[in-house]
Parts: C-alpha cells; structure tokens; sequence
C-alpha cells in the first residue's frame, strides 16, 4: 500500500480548495484558484473533461447549464465554442496550469473517461512541465488509467466505504493517498489508513463544527470550497 512516503505522528494539514474559492469566485475559473492559492490555499483542486475536439478543459458538470447558462453537452462543443459561450470562462488545463505555477494541483476526473482521455490530461500535465506538482484523485478505474498512462503519478484514490480497498487494487493502484468523504472519517480509521503507508485526505467539510473535528484527527489533507476558513481554523488549532 505504501507509496515510499513516510508518515510522521507530527503533521500540518493541508488546506485543499475544492475548485479554487467558490464562495468568493465562480468555481473552476483561472480566477478562483488564483484567488484560493493567493489566500494561503496549499493547493487546489480542479475537475477536468474533454471537450469534443479533445481539448482537456475545467467542467464539474456534464453540460454548461448551471455554471454557464447554456443546457448543452461538453463533449458536443469544440474548445473554442465553449470559450465563445463562457467568454473564456473555462479554462483549458493547460490555462489553469499556467495560474497556478508554483502551487499545488489535484486533478479531479468525473464522469468516468476513458483511456485515450485520461492519456491527453496526464500528457498536457506533462507537456506543461508541471507533473512535479500535480496528483490525481478519482475511483479506481480512472485511477488505474492514470497509473497505466504514468507510472509515476502521485494518486489520491477516492474510497466511499469503511472496508478497505483490496489488496490487488492497491498493488495496482500504488496510491499515495486515499481519498474520504468526510463523514466517513473517524480516528480509528485515519490511523489505520496511515499505519498501512497511505497518507489520508478528506473531502469535502465546509461548516467551521466539521473542519474543527477533522482538524483533531490525524487527517493528513482537507478539500473544502472553504479554503478561507480552514485556513484561519488550522492556524488556531
């Protein structure tokens, strides 16, 4: 399971901003992760798909609809319609590679892409120099396509339940992290995670009652669309 990283009993978590600081600044725009680095964010995390041309661009969502207005499908639109719908609202990877130079980024990978689209993100991570400060997170099958397509990417593996992932996903995988939904994380399961090799992130607390319980536990990364708060929370604690 061990990724070659120790883990210390003595930690400073890190403050991940779920698709840069969307309280503040529309999601996923180079804006909002400037924005979020800026405010003391250790890192940012971001949703990247395909648009129809291959284009690897920043989309949470299917279709343009609650972000932009428009009720379509990503991946029915060229990269250059949908700057010309979002007046350049959605940045390509490569563009949000660009804002971020020098932090940290954590490349979310919804709707299950394939193979081919999986190879063209990790190769614009590579082409843009900054695979040195990218990890991936996602479940196990774009992980394995992430971990086939590089076999030196840091992998964050999103894990919905208490029992732990298989042996031979693990092996295959060779995560650095396991990535939890927030309320399933108690201390016994975070020193579990940490005594077999994998450091322990969280996702996605926002209320101040859920980041301070998180902060008392030995959890070594917290995603919030709060960054802002934990920050000022984690400086106290």
């Amino acid at each position: 399971m061990s990724a070659g990283h120790p883990v210390g009993t003595g930690h400073r978590v890190s403050v991940v901003a779920h698709r840069g600081d969307p309280y503040r600044v529309r999601e996923n725009t180079a804006a909002s992760l400037r924005a979020a680095l800026d405010g003391g964010a250790d890192a940012v995390e971001i949703d990247v798909r395909p648009t129809r041309d291959g284009v690897p661009v920043l989309l949470h969502d299917g279709t343009l609809k609650r972000l932009w207005g428009h009720d379509l499908p990503l991946g029915s639109l060229t990269a250059a319609r949908v700057r010309e719908l979002t007046g350049g609202g959605v940045p390509t990877l490569a563009e949000a590679l660009a804002a971020t130079e020098g932090g940290r980024v954590m490349i979310d990978l919804p709707g299950g892409p394939d193979g081919r689209t999986v190879r063209r993100i990790v190769d614009t991570v590579r082409e843009c120099g900054a695979d040195g400060r990218v990890y991936y997170c996602a479940g196990p099958a774009a992980m394995l396509a992430v971990r086939a397509a590089d076999p030196a990417a840091e992998i964050a593996l999103t894990w919905t339940t208490l029992a732990p992932p298989r042996p031979v996903l693990l092996a295959a995988v060779r995560p650095r992290w396991l990535n939890y939904r927030f309320t399933l994380l108690d201390a016994a399961l975070a020193d579990r995670v940490r005594r077999d090799g994998c450091l322990v992130s969280a996702w996605t607390p926002d209320t101040r009652r859920s980041l301070r319980r998180l902060l008392g536990l030995p959890v070594d990364s917290i995603t919030t669309n709060r960054p802002a708060l934990l920050t000022a929370l984690r400086a106290r604690s």
